[in-house]
């Protein structure tokens, strides 16, 4: 018997209202010799009936406590028997040629243990006029790592032999979620990663609250994961302070500053791993330069509000104190 060479990983928790358009979409790939196997993550809604109902030999549902995502995912890795494991979220739809393409992408560079595709994005059943196009290219990808997430995580392939040697999704709650930004930043250390340039997922965004209060641990872990990134790319085993500022300041966490950031320091970190990275794609030191130059801005407006807020806040608490709403 010839190997299997893709495990479509599908998990699923209450997804039941879209679910059976994007289970639909990987049955209809044009490329048809995969498993599919599906991990209902203990759903309190119709998930369940609706995958017991699915009549296809390529079908393999899983029913489960709830464990999770990373953990849901992990599991699904082991069970795969797949070469590869093909990510789909039960919301996404996925392009009829997507394994097809990414399949024939992968057995030609195997040295690529990460690969991703674009996406259009879509809000609810409506096609928006923006989509996910990120970048292709390794080198650009392992610097765009350095500060963000530049994979649309259900539109991966992965190499499975490479996403277990290095112990796969982090199920640590300090680390994760972000699951995916975490696990795409460790095996760039190890692999090539990549982009199809065709958008090859339709991604549905759920509308959220832009506002929030109180602390944000979402915010907090991916400020370590990228100060992780930069240092890594600096050589160095640890993220030093300047590693921390530069990711904190990216992602306007002011209160993951050091107690005395230096805006020198800052950009001389960036350059110096956009330096590193350039000499397999040269590139990325214009990028260095102009992420040095917005990062220097930002610090300026940092600074400017932090001056104006004093005497804002000096009037705000004598104003209250005039009024009766303060202790004086």
């Amino acid at each position: 018997m010839s190997e299997l060479m893709i495990t479509v990983l599908m998990p699923v928790y209450n997804g039941a209202a879209d679910l059976r358009k994007a289970i639909d979409s990987i049955l209809s790939q044009t490329y048809t010799q995969f498993e599919f196997l599906i991990i209902n993550d203990g759903s309190k809604d119709e998930s369940a009936l609706l995958l017991d109902a699915i009549d296809d030999p390529r079908v393999k549902v899983v029913h489960q406590e709830n464990m999770g995502l990373a953990a849901t995912l992990n599991r699904g890795i082991s069970l795969a028997r797949g070469r590869y494991i093909a990510r789909q979220d039960q919301d996404d739809l996925s392009h009829p040629n997507r394994l097809e393409k990414q399949l024939s992408y992968m057995e030609a560079h195997p040295e690529c243990g990460l690969l991703g595709s674009r996406a259009e994005i879509w809000v609810g059943d409506q096609p928006s006029e923006r989509a996910h196009d990120h970048p292709t290219e390794h080198g650009i990808l392992s610097f765009d790592l350095l500060f963000n997430n530049p994979f649309v995580h259900s539109s991966v392939m992965l190499r499975k032999e490479t996403v277990q040697s290095i112990g796969g999704y982090t199920t640590d709650p300090l680390r994760q979620p972000p699951e995916d930004y975490e696990l795409w930043s460790r095996m760039a250390r190890h692999c090539k990663v990549a982009n199809l340039p065709e958008r090859l997922l339709i991604y549905r965004e759920v509308p959220q609250s832009m506002s929030r209060s109180g602390p944000n641990p979402f915010l907090d872990r991916l400020v370590t994961i990228s100060a992780e990134n930069l240092a890594f790319a600096n050589g160095l085993s640890e993220p030093d302070s300047d590693s921390v500022d530069v990711a904190a300041l990216t992602h306007s966490a002011f209160h993951r500053l050091s107690s005395r950031p230096n805006i020198d320091r800052i950009t001389k970190a960036v350059l110096s791993a956009g330096d590193k990275l350039a000499k397999d794609c040269p590139p990325v030191m214009a990028m260095a330069e102009e992420r040095a130059r917005i990062l220097r801005y930002q610090w300026a407006l940092h600074r400017a509000n932090a001056h104006w807020a004093k005497p804002i806040l000096r009037y705000l608490r004598r104003a209250g104190r005039l009024l009766g709403l303060t202790a004086a």
